[in-house]
């Protein structure tokens, strides 16, 4: 059962950060395509950019299906009829999605994650890479938002507060570095061709 509109989980930083995403994926995006979105969280951002993009067909997804119903309750209170219903999948099962069923009508011209990397296993960005790679269709491209440490740029104190409280939190958790990513990506077939700095010490990576 959907959850009702007031009983929506809600991420404030989804909020504050949606509309900013949007404008740079305005300016990557062809007018139609189909959308993978990898670890949809409350299904805020599947809702506002399928809205905003209605070209698109959105496919959300999570590691679990404990957030489906508040995923399909944002799509249905923005009144994106393109957002399709969300899947299971795991980035570091050998095969996506995880239930099993095979993805409908082929490869994705977008695939798409917004704060993962920091807040689950290293292993997690290669396999994420490797994902990817194997989903794209020709041309298409892997978006990924988050915070991020570069070695050429100096971090902001409040990015080093929050990879401290993170890694207090979970050892195995933290800011990943640029280049550990980039190397990543290459080992998957995949490289990095753009990178937006976007509010609150954020980046916006687009890799081919």
């Amino acid at each position: 059962m959907n959850l009702p509109d007031h009983a929506l989980p809600r991420s404030a930083a989804a909020e504050r950060n949606r509309d900013p995403i949007l404008a740079v994926l305005r300016t990557l995006l062809a007018p139609s395509g189909r959308a993978l979105e990898i670890a949809s969280g409350t299904g805020q951002h599947a809702a506002h950019f399928a809205s905003a993009l209605p070209g698109w067909t959105w496919q959300p997804s999570d590691r679990t299906d404990a957030g489906f119903a508040a995923i399909r309750g944002w799509a249905e209170q923005t009144g994106a009829p393109n957002v399709l219903p969300p899947r299971r999948l795991d980035v570091l099962d050998a095969d996506w999605p995880s239930d099993g069923v095979p993805f409908a009508n082929g490869a994705f011209d977008l695939v798409y994650v917004a704060n993962l990397l920091h807040i689950s296993p290293w292993p997690s960005c290669a396999a994420l890479m490797r994902g990817a790679a194997r989903h794209l269709a020709p041309g298409g491209a892997l978006v990924i938002y988050g915070p991020f440490i570069e070695d050429d740029v100096p971090t902001a104190p409040s990015n080093l507060a929050f990879d401290a409280d993170l890694r207090q939190r979970d050892p195995a958790w933290g800011l990943r570095r640029l280049q550990d990513v980039r190397d990543a990506a290459q080992a998957a077939g995949l490289t990095l061709g753009e990178r937006h700095a976007l509010p609150a010490n954020n980046l916006l990576l687009v890799l081919h």
